[in-house]
């Protein structure tokens, strides 16, 4: 089964995660601080049931890196050509806080860079995916799919939107906004959780989206697909493609998500570089 065949399948298979999370959700669910100290429940780990085995079915031969499975020595992983990168909750905390904005991330990863991503929003069944030289599409939960695009600069009666985590920023990014609105005029702020930062983008309703701050693997690989498919790109600082090399650490360093021909894509990487 090639990767175009495959992607359906993995969106069902995110829309059964969803499913596995939601009796749980605005349900009192007991939360466990793990290791680092992020939160865990059992939504989680019965997403991560549903898509461990599923993915095992659909593509037996291609090793699972889950947030919730992610002891796996970087020896062996080292040696993987091809691999699933899963966060089976994404937005733990909007999760607990009784919000919709928590996801199901599932990308396909070769050689580090993403094939596609899936992202399924569990509460209204909307769910983004695709991936570079793939497309782009917003399915919702009535069966209408519609193909998306990035915007290369808002409509004249909006301001520069900038798309920012409701939970976590730093100085450095504070200091990056502060650049971008010097230079590009007033901006308006969307908060939002989880993964569908990049999805905000990639439909066209945000126009830049810098994370300064911490992220995981899991966190971003697949929602960087979706936004790759939408005509955007995600960035290092030092202006190189975003990739995903196996490395002890699952951390991820700084980004940009942004529309790949925005003509003030150079401004945002003079501004980033000297971060």
């Amino acid at each position: 089964m090639n990767d175009v065949d495959l992607m359906p399948h993995v969106v069902a298979l995110a829309r059964r995660a969803g499913a596995a999370i939601l009796p749980f959700w605005r349900a009192d669910v007991e939360v466990v601080a793990k290791a680092d100290a992020s939160p865990v429940t059992a939504a989680d780990l019965a997403a991560h049931r549903v898509i461990a085995d599923g993915l095992k079915a659909l593509a037996p031969e291609i090793p699972v890196l889950s947030e919730e499975d992610c002891d796996i020595p970087l020896e062996q992983r080292q040696a993987w050509q091809r691999w699933w990168l899963v966060d089976p909750l994404d937005g733990t905390k909007e999760f607990i806080a009784g919000t919709d904005e928590f996801t199901v991330n599932i990308a396909l990863i070769e050689q580090g860079r993403v094939v596609f991503g899936v992202v399924a929003m569990p509460v209204n069944g909307r769910c983004y995916y695709g991936g570079q030289d793939i497309g782009a599409w917003r399915a919702e939960a009535d069966g209408g799919v519609e193909p998306i695009r990035v915007r290369l600069a808002p409509p004249a009666d909006e301001s520069f939107t900038v798309v920012a985590s409701r939970r976590h920023s730093s100085p450095q990014q504070e200091r990056l906004l502060a650049g971008l609105g010097e230079a590009l005029g007033e901006l308006e702020l969307a908060n939002i959780g989880s993964s569908l930062k990049f999805c905000l983008l990639a439909e066209g309703a945000a126009d830049c989206y810098p994370r300064l701050a911490p992220t995981s693997q899991w966190d971003t690989a697949a929602a960087q697909g979706v936004l790759e498919g939408a005509g955007g790109e995600v960035l290092g600082l030092d202006g190189e493609v975003f990739v995903y090399p196996p490395r002890e650490s699952l951390l991820n360093p700084f980004f940009l998500g942004l529309p790949a021909a925005a003509p003030w894509r150079g401004k945002l990487l003079a501004l980033a570089s000297a971060m």
